[in-house]
């Protein structure tokens, strides 16, 4: 992949990777590490990113330096203080507090998918899940939204 090719694959993938990021990690710097990091990755691999792919190969390697992140700030922090909790608190809204509350294994194939724009396909492989498991995923993940908003709206009704 030539040099500008990647840069304007890269600036127009950097929102979205940088709001993936900010939802796996809840944190501000580490959401920004991540994603600089990423680009570090990706343009040390260019060679190796194929254009049609590119999309998912970048998305990929976010996912993966958010995870090195999460197991660094595991060794750091103790146990039950993962998460953030010295982080200050988002802006949220009811809808965004019940999303962060699935589990990554179903917040993330949601977010990819519905609020980042990739196809199944994409998605999957992104994931690298088999696209019936991210459909099994997806649907798993869009009932506990709707129980949980049904719970949420319950309460406040």
């Amino acid at each position: 992949m030539e040099r500008t090719e990647f840069e304007q694959l890269y600036i127009a993938l950097y929102p979205g990777l940088y709001r993936l990021a900010q939802s796996i990690l809840h944190n501000e710097a580490d959401a920004q590490d991540a994603v600089q990091q990423s680009a570090v990755k990706a343009w040390s691999a260019a060679d190796r990113i194929r254009t049609d792919s590119g999309k998912a190969y970048i998305t990929r390697i976010v996912i993966n330096e958010c995870r090195n992140i999460q197991r660094h700030r595991r060794r750091i922090l103790p146990t039950d203080r993962q998460g953030g909790d010295t982080d200050p608190p988002l802006p949220d809204s009811e809808l965004k507090a019940v999303v962060e509350s699935l589990t990554e294994t179903l917040r993330l194939p949601l977010l990819l998918r519905y609020m980042e724009g990739y196809s199944e396909k994409e998605t999957a492989a992104i994931l690298r899940i088999p696209q019936n498991t991210l459909k099994a995923r997806l649907r798993r993940a869009k009932a506990k939204l709707r129980d949980e908003w049904m719970e949420t709206e319950e309460e406040l009704g």
